[in-house]
C-alpha cells in the first residue's frame, strides 16, 4: 500500500507540473512491465469512450484507467495470456520456431488489432500530431491470423512498445497492409507454451528469474511495485489527469520510414535515439519491409526462354497472381540495373557457377532485407557449402521435410546430383536443415540460411521443386509415378517455402474472358459508329487483328467462345449493366469534344492495350476511341513489365490523333507527361481534393507523395503520312488497397487527419475525368507549347530538390531542375551547368543510371 501511495503521488506530482501524455505512457510501463500486468490502449466509438472498456476476463476483474485521450484508453488490468498458437501463421524467424530465442526478459510481447480502412469511421482527434509512426520499425512480428480484425503479434523493447502506444493514442500509427489499428494490448506466454516449443526445463528456470529479477539500484518504489501484488494505477479521479484527454500533442518532424525516432519522455518533440535490441528487428514479413512486389528469376548466362516459363508457370499457380509479378532477370541487367531496390524475392534456378561479381550482388539484395529461393544453383554462402554427388544426379529420390508446424512430410523428387554440407564456423544458429534424403547418409538437399541485420535469408534447394513431370527426362515408369503420386506434396512444400520467405499464396482464380460491350456518351455518335461498322466488317461481322480480332453481334444469345484472338461485341447498349462501371456516370464526367466516346467495355480482358488495335487506324477522328476493363490477365508495362490489375484498378487504352507538323506531333515524348499529369489533375481539380497527395513521377508514374507508386502510362505511337496515331495505355489503382496502396487510402487518410469528409472515388468516374483534362491539355500544348503546361506538372511532380545519380551508383550526384522541350529530364552537376539526360534502359527505375548523352 506504501509503495501504490507513493507512486500516486509521484504521478500527481508530475502531472500537476508536466501534464504530458506520452510521459505518464512511459513511466506506467516502465515501472510495471515486470510485475507481469498487461497493458491496453484501445478506441471506442461514441459515449463508450468515455467508459473503460468491458473487462477482458472474469466480471470480478477491475480494470484501471491511466488516460483518456479522445475515444482513446490506456489503462492497465491483470495478466493476460496469448490464445492457442496453433491458429496462427507463425514467422520462419521468430522464438516460437528457434527455442533458443526466446523473448528477451525485458522486451514485451503484445497483440495489435486492426481493421479495414473502409470500415473505419472514427474521427481523427482533434490537434493530434501529424508524424506518421510505422508499427514495423518499433517491433518484430512474430506471428499473424488474417480476418477482421487482423492479429499480429510481435514484440518490442519497453520502450518501443511505448513509443507504438503513444502513436496508437495520438492517431499516428501506421500499420504496414494499410489498416487501422484499434488495439493494442500486452499479453503473455503460457510456460505450457514455452516447453511445447522445445525450452527445456533449466532454460525455463532461467527465464522465470530474468523475468522476476530486480536492478538493486532501483528506487524503493519501483522495487515494492515490481513485487507487490499491488500493481495497478488508477488515476481517474485524478483532475489533473483527466485534463490530458484534452490535451493537445505537439507535433513532430516527419521522418522517414528508415530512421523514425521514438518520442522522448517530455513528449516536447525532441528526439531520442531508437533502442536497437529488438531480437532481430529487422524481420518483416508479408512484405512488411515495403519493397516492390516483384519476384525475379536468374537463369544464368543463357536467355533461357524456355526454363523460364517453366518457373515462372510453376509459382504463378502458388502465389497470389493479384500480389506479384514475375520477370526473369537477365545476365546483362544482375550488374547494371537497380533491381536490388526494386524487388522482393529473387530465384536463383541455374547450376553454372556464379560469378564474384554477381555473387556480391546477390549478398548485398540479401543485406537490404532481400529474399532468395535458390533451385539447383551453385549459390551458397556462409555456413554452408556445397559437394556433389554423381550417382545421385538425375535421379528421384525419397525426401523428408521438415514443415513449420514441426511436423514432417515425405515425398519424391528428382534430385541435382548435389547436397550441402554445413561450414564449421562460430555462428551455426543462422543454418537451419529443412529437408534430407531418406537414405543411409540423410544427405541435406534444403536449407534456411539467414544474413545481416535487416531480416535477409535464403532457402536453397538442391531437389527441384520448379519442375513438372513434363519438365524432366523421367527414366522409367516407376519415376514417372513417383513424381506423379508427390506432385500435391511438391506444391505443398514449394508454398510452404514461398510463404515462409513472405509472400502470399492465397491463391486468387485467374477470371474467364468476358464479352465486350460497345457503348457511348453520345447516342448519335454510337449510330454513327454502327453506320460505319456496316461497311467495315465481313458478312460474320468480324473486324480482323493481328492481335485481337473482334466480332460485332447485336446480343449474345448463341454461344460464342471467347478467346485472347477472338472476342465478341454486343452493340445492343440496353442489354449491358456492370457492378463496377457505370455508364451514366461516365457519361456525368466526360466533358470532351472528341476523345473517349466510343467504349468498348469489358469485364475481363488480356490487355487493353490490345483492343483497338483493328479500329483506329480507319475509324472517323470525331469517334474518339477508348477501351476499359475491370480486370486485365497480362497489363502491359514499360519495358514489358506487367502491370497488376485488379478489381478496382482504373485500366483503359485511349486512342488519339496527333498532327505531326504540331507543337506535340514535333514532341511526342511529352504525351506521357500530359497523361500522367490528366491523371493527378482528374483527383486534385475536385473541390475539396486539392490537397489529396497524388503526384507525377517522370517519366510516366503515378505516385502516392514519393513513397508509392500506384499507376504508369504506356504509350505507343505510329506515324502514318502525317498524323500520329496514338495509343495510350494507363492503368492506376483507385479502390484496391492491396498489394501496394490507392487512392482511396488516400482520401481515407485525408479525411482522418483533416476530419473532412470527401467521399471515396470510382474508376468510372476518374476515367471520365482523367480523358477530359487530357483533351485540355493537348490543347493547351498545341497553341503554347511546353510553357504552356509545365507550371501545372511542376505543381504535382515529386522531384523538386531531388538529387540524381549519373551513369551508375557511384556516378556523380545531379540536381533535378526540370524536362526540357521535348520532355526529357534536365539536371544540374556542379561545374557542368544544366544538362538534359536519358534513361540508361531499365526498366526497374527511370531514375537510375540516368545517362547524358553525346551531342
Amino acid at each position: 500500500a506504501r509503495a501504490m501511495l507513493i507512486t500516486l503521488c509521484y504521478l500527481y506530482l508530475w502531472a500537476r507540473w508536466g501534464p504530458r501524455s506520452a510521459a505518464l505512457i512511459r513511466r506506467t510501463v516502465r515501472r510495471l512491465h515486470r510485475s507481469r500486468c498487461s497493458f491496453t490502449f484501445c478506441r471506442c466509438a461514441g459515449p463508450a469512450a468515455r467508459q473503460p472498456p468491458p473487462p477482458p476476463s472474469s466480471p470480478s476483474h477491475e480494470e484501471q484507467v491511466c488516460l483518456r485521450i479522445g475515444n482513446k484508453v490506456f489503462f492497465t488490468d491483470e495478466t493476460q495470456f496469448l490464445e492457442d498458437l496453433n491458429r496462427w501463421s507463425l514467422v520462419l524467424i521468430s522464438p516460437f520456431i528457434y527455442p533458443d530465442k526466446l523473448l528477451h526478459a525485458e522486451h514485451i510481447a503484445f497483440v495489435t488489432e486492426s481493421v479495414s480502412a473502409q470500415t473505419d469511421n472514427l474521427q481523427k482527434v482533434p490537434g493530434s500530431s501529424k508524424e506518421i509512426v510505422k508499427w514495423s520499425d518499433y517491433c518484430s512480428p512474430l506471428a499473424y491470423k488474417p480476418g477482421e480484425p487482423y492479429k499480429l503479434i510481435a514484440e518490442a523493447s519497453v520502450d518501443n512498445f511505448s513509443s507504438l502506444g503513444i502513436a496508437f493514442m495520438e492517431d499516428r500509427l501506421q500499420m504496414d497492409n494499410g489498416m487501422v489499428p484499434h488495439k493494442i494490448v500486452c499479453k503473455y506466454l503460457h510456460e505450457l507454451f514455452l516447453m511445447s516449443a522445445g525450452q527445456g526445463e533449466g532454460e525455463k528456470s532461467k527465464l522465470e528469474k530474468e523475468s522476476d529479477h530486480e536492478d538493486e539500484s532501483n528506487s524503493l518504489s519501483d522495487k515494492e511495485i515490481g513485487s507487490g501484488d499491488h500493481h495497478h494505477l488508477h488515476l481517474s479521479s485524478c483532475h489533473e489527469c483527466l485534463q490530458l484527454e484534452n490535451s493537445t500533442i505537439e507535433s513532430v518532424r516527419f521522418a522517414s520510414a528508415e530512421n523514425i525516432p521514438e518520442l522522448s519522455d517530455d513528449c516536447n518533440s525532441k528526439l531520442e535515439e531508437k533502442n536497437d535490441d529488438c531480437l532481430a528487428r529487422g524481420i518483416k514479413r508479408v512484405n512488411l519491409a515495403g519493397k516492390p512486389p516483384n519476384v525475379l528469376i536468374y537463369l544464368g548466362s543463357e536467355t533461357a526462354k524456355v526454363e523460364f516459363e517453366q518457373v515462372k508457370s510453376i509459382l504463378q499457380e502458388c502465389i497470389d497472381a493479384d500480389s506479384y509479378t514475375i520477370y526473369q532477370l537477365c545476365e546483362e541487367q544482375v550488374l547494371k540495373d537497380p533491381w536490388i531496390d526494386n524487388s522482393l524475392l529473387l530465384i536463383i534456378a541455374t547450376e553454372e557457377p556464379i560469378s564474384e561479381e554477381n555473387h556480391k550482388k546477390f549478398m548485398k539484395f540479401l543485406s537490404t532485407g532481400g529474399k532468395i529461393l535458390g533451385f539447383s544453383s551453385s549459390f551458397t554462402f556462409d555456413g554452408i557449402q556445397i559437394k556433389r554427388k554423381n550417382k545421385l544426379k538425375k535421379t528421384v529420390h525419397e525426401l523428408v521435410v521438415s514443415k513449420m508446424d514441426s511436423t514432417e512430410i515425405k515425398l519424391n523428387l528428382l534430385v541435382s546430383g548435389c547436397i550441402f554440407e554445413e561450414v564449421m564456423k562460430e555462428d551455426t544458429s543462422k543454418v537451419k536443415t529443412l529437408s534430407r534424403l531418406n537414405n543411409a547418409d540423410k544427405d541435406i538437399v534444403i536449407v534456411h540460411l539467414t544474413y545481416g541485420d535487416s531480416g535477409g535469408e535464403a532457402i536453397l534447394s538442391q531437389a527441384h521443386l520448379e519442375l513438372d513431370i513434363n519438365s524432366m527426362d523421367v527414366q522409367t515408369e516407376e519415376d514417372f509415378n513417383l513424381l506423379k503420386i508427390s506432385n500435391t506434396k511438391r506444391y505443398e512444400v514449394l508454398k510452404e517455402i514461398l510463404m515462409s520467405l513472405g509472400l502470399s499464396c492465397e491463391l486468387s482464380e485467374i477470371p474467364m474472358l468476358t464479352p465486350i460491350y460497345l457503348l457511348s456518351s453520345d447516342e448519335e455518335i454510337h449510330l454513327a459508329f454502327l453506320k460505319w461498322l456496316e461497311g467495315n466488317v465481313d458478312a460474320e461481322g468480324l473486324r480482323a487483328s493481328s492481335k485481337v480480332s473482334l466480332k460485332f453481334v447485336s446480343s449474345l444469345e448463341s454461344k460464342i467462345e471467347i478467346t485472347p484472338p477472338l472476342v465478341p461485341v454486343i452493340t445492343a447498349m440496353g442489354s449491358f449493366s456492370s457492378e463496377h462501371f457505370s455508364l451514366k456516370t461516365y457519361q456525368e464526367n466526360l466533358q470532351t469534344k472528341k476523345l473517349g466516346k466510343i467504349l468498348l467495355f469489358t469485364e475481363v480482358t488480356t490487355t487493353t492495350m490490345d483492343l483497338l488495335d483493328g479500329l483506329m487506324f480507319e475509324l472517323p477522328e470525331e469517334m474518339g476511341l477508348i477501351a476499359i476493363a475491370v480486370r486485365q490477365t497480362q497489363g502491359k508495362g514499360r519495358g514489358g513489365n506487367v502491370w497488376l490489375s485488379p478489381v478496382g484498378c482504373a485500366l483503359a487504352t485511349l486512342h488519339i490523333t496527333i498532327p505531326l507538323h504540331s507543337n506535340l506531333g514535333q514532341r511526342i515524348p511529352f504525351v506521357q507527361h500530359l497523361v500522367s499529369l490528366a491523371v493527378v489533375e482528374s483527383v486534385r481539380s475536385i473541390p475539396g481534393y486539392e490537397e489529396i497527395d497524388l503526384r507525377v513521377k517522370w517519366p510516366n508514374d503515378i505516385y502516392y507523395s514519393d513513397l508509392m507508386k500506384l499507376g504508369g502510362v504506356l504509350v505507343n505511337s505510329t506515324l502514318i503520312e502525317t498524323t500520329f496515331h496514338i495509343l495510350i495505355g494507363f492503368g492506376f489503382n483507385v479502390n484496391n488497397s492491396n498489394p501496394t496502396i490507392c487512392i482511396n487510402d488516400l482520401i481515407t487518410k485525408f479525411n482522418k487527419e483533416e476530419g473532412t469528409k470527401l467521399k471515396a472515388l470510382t474508376a468510372d468516374c476518374l476515367i471520365a475525368r482523367t480523358v477530359t483534362v487530357l483533351e485540355r491539355l493537348i490543347d493547351i500544348f498545341q497553341e503554347k507549347g511546353p510553357n504552356g503546361v509545365l507550371p501545372s506538372y511542376y505543381k504535382y511532380w515529386v522531384h523538386s530538390g531531388k538529387q540524381v545519380r549519373l551513369r551508375d551508383e557511384d556516378g556523380p550526384i545531379a540536381w533535378i531542375v526540370g524536362i526540357d522541350d521535348y520532355g526529357f529530364l534536365q539536371v544540374h552537376e556542379e561545374g557542368k551547368g544544366v544538362e538534359s539526360v536519358h534513361p540508361d534502359g531499365n526498366s526497374f527505375d527511370m531514375l537510375r543510371n540516368l545517362i547524358v548523352p553525346k551531342h
